[in-house]
């Protein structure tokens, strides 16, 4: 007998091919197509409705908010059943037990980099763990969806060399330890090994995070223990990611994936047919990459995600270069600072530069709208373009905005409108996605909680591809977010709709499937605020056979696993 019956779904199965209809089936946690009049527990009618493999999200952030969120929300939501965490070199593991103080060094540096509430981390999880494998444990069990991690490089320093991972180099013996704690943490499960030396990535105390000081031989050693284990891959940020490689990062990319013979993957290609020679400059490391056996693949979303800003907290503005400083002001002398107009000519003048990358999108103020309002001076202008005001006033762009900042004393909400939505940049998204090397994904989905909200991109997509642009058709969507990034991962049994597959399901509505607009909630523990999306059209979510979501909310049940390397990985060989 099944233990359930989906009947008369128009199946999309996950490889591209065209959809038909049939009667699916679940039976131990299993998929399978039933014979005409098969028995089963539950069943339900499906006539007029799309079932396609749960999606999985190959960048995301929810090593902690698991703990107080095992539903993943807002991404299983959306349809997610499959999360890949411990991304950019952050991981909340391992944490040397003669050292408790380094616990309080990781929340501080995830909640600075990752956006992450810090009461929020300091309640929100047990951080009862010392090895990866204990993380991993702790975990098990008390999750809703499927949760694969690699190990950070942060952290695989801070337990070797101390204090002294920011801004040291290990001795030989201290490189072997790292190197003995990473193939620990890979025999208990992790997928490999991340890591950044991307320039916007800072601890607590402002200093650049560990991973940042290693040199390629590190990174090389490091890279060559992940090819020893069975189902591994690695993760890796530098700061050409953001705009464009150099050519020493180029080499070092092409360099670890092979000395690895393993995938590497990075986050995120930004396209924008402004800047036509970004995307063939940015592939150009997976085009070498596969000549010197390896393989290196590009993660990009196929939506733009909307993110809020401010004058008063770290946000993405907070990166473009010479602001930070002035942002870290207290906010007295900040404003003061920012009303100067050499000071905002300069800042301007930084946004605008080369070598701000691709945060000179943000540097368009004329089309910056604004969001919450806190004072009498600024009633009546939520909703409203910084350009139209700034016109009334007579003032540039920016003045303007400074000036409406602060009188909230800088806790306005701002909504930076893209520079990049226009036809010719979603037809090269769409001619870059042809190539194999591009991977859609890179939420960050559990970090910038609330200054963006990247999770709905499932959703998003598929609407914008059934009646809105409708660049690619829904088969080839689908793939696009589901088998196209189990495969990479080498996902046993998973990332498609097959005779004994793991039945994890998306079941949705084609005439309504979308996200809702991003909201301010204050659901964190501690009550801090995140940003959150609504489904639509999502009728029902299955992991592992197990309904998880029925119409757009979460049931309760938690029947998501650990995914842990070699187990539930098999080797995607670059050789």
């Amino acid at each position: 007998m099944l233990d359930h019956l989906i009947k008369g779904a128009t199946v999309v199965d996950g490889t591209g091919a065209p959809a038909f209809t049939a009667d699916v089936g679940v039976r131990d946690g299993r998929i399978v197509f039933p014979e005409a009049g098969a028995a089963a527990r539950t069943s339900e009618d499906a006539s007029g409705l799309v079932l396609a493999p749960g999606f999985v999200d190959p960048h995301t952030h929810y090593d902690a908010q698991l703990f107080w969120d095992p539903f993943a929300t807002p991404s299983m939501n959306h349809g997610v059943t499959t999360v890949a965490g411990g991304n950019c070199g952050f991981t909340l593991a391992p944490l040397h037990p003669d050292r408790p103080e380094d616990a309080d060094y990781t929340r501080r540096m995830m909640s600075k980099v990752e956006g992450m509430a810090l009461v929020a981390l300091e309640q929100g999880a047990p951080w009862n763990w010392h090895s990866f494998g204990e993380y991993l444990d702790a975990l098990e069990g008390r999750i809703a969806v499927n949760a694969g991690f690699m190990v950070g490089h942060c952290a695989l320093r801070r337990y070797v060399m101390g204090a002294d991972a920011v801004g040291g180099q290990p001795t030989a013996e201290q490189l072997e330890q790292m190197t003995a704690l990473l193939h620990d943490a890979m025999d208990a499960g992790a997928w490999g090994l991340s890591t950044t030396q991307s320039a916007t990535h800072s601890d607590g105390d402002g200093r650049p995070v560990a991973s940042r000081h290693a040199t390629p031989a590190e990174l090389l050693a490091l890279s060559k223990a992940v090819g020893e284990h069975e189902g591994t891959q690695i993760e890796a940020i530098l700061a050409g990611c953001l705009d464009q490689f150099s050519d020493e990062e180029i080499d070092l990319f092409v360099e670890m994936s092979a000395a690895a013979g393993r995938p590497l993957n990075w986050n995120v290609l930004t396209i924008d047919a402004a800047v036509p020679e970004r995307v063939p400059r940015q592939l150009v490391p997976s085009e070498r990459a596969r000549k010197a056996g390896g393989r290196i693949v590009a993660l990009t979303m196929p939506i733009l995600t909307p993110m809020n800003m401010s004058l008063g907290t770290f946000c993405a503005l907070n990166l473009i270069p010479g602001w930070g400083e002035i942002l870290a002001l207290p906010v007295p002398e900040r404003i003061a600072r920012l009303r100067d107009p050499d000071v905002r000519a300069e800042m301007l003048r930084r946004a605008d530069s080369k070598e701000a990358g691709v945060f000179r999108r943000l540097a368009h103020f004329a089309r910056y709208v604004i969001g919450d309002t806190y004072s009498p001076a600024n009633e009546g202008l939520t909703g409203r373009v910084v350009a139209d005001i700034a016109a009334e006033r007579g003032q540039d762009p920016f003045h303007c905005l400074v000036e409406i900042c602060a009188n909230d004393e800088l806790r306005t909400v701002l909504w930076p409108m893209p520079t990049d939505n226009d036809p010719d940049s979603w037809a090269l998204r769409r001619e870059t996605w042809e190539h194999e090397d591009v991977l859609l994904g890179g939420s960050d989905a559990g970090a910038h909680l609330d200054r963006m909200c990247g999770a709905p991109y499932t959703t998003r997509f598929l609407g914008d591809c059934l009646r809105g642009r409708r660049l690619v058709p829904l088969e080839r969507a689908v793939r696009m977010l589901t088998d196209d990034p189990a495969r990479l991962f080498g996902l046993r049994e998973r990332g498609r709709i097959a005779e004994g597959f793991h039945a994890d399901l998306v079941l949705f509505d084609p005439e309504r499937i979308d996200a809702g607009p991003a909201t301010l909630v204050h659901d964190l523990p501690g009550d801090s605020p995140r940003l959150d999306s609504r489904a639509v059209g999502i009728v029902s979510v299955r992991v592992n056979g197990v309904e998880t979501v029925r119409d757009d909310e979460v049931t309760g049940a938690i029947p998501g696993r650990v995914l842990r390397s070699g187990r539930d990985t098999r080797t995607v060989s670059t050789r």
